[in-house]
């Protein structure tokens, strides 16, 4: 999940789910940003269904970084 790579359609990434500013943003974000990001993503990737990249390990690391 390290490489983006973004739906035109959707504008969000395939394999993290995040805007392509929440992207370029991530490193500016507080720590309640980034939750907030976090939580808002595996909606995101359900939406995205077939065109997600390995929806099962996005959906563990996000799981994993919520402390889950």
């Amino acid at each position: 999940l390290r490489v983006c790579a973004v739906d035109g359609r959707a504008n969000i990434c395939r394999g993290c789910g995040r805007s392509l500013k929440e992207i370029a943003g991530w490193g500016a974000m507080s720590d309640g940003e980034r939750d907030a990001v976090l939580r808002a993503l595996p909606e995101r990737i359900d939406a995205l269904g077939d065109k997600a990249s390995d929806r099962e390990e996005a959906l563990a690391k996000i799981a994993e970084l919520l402390g889950g």
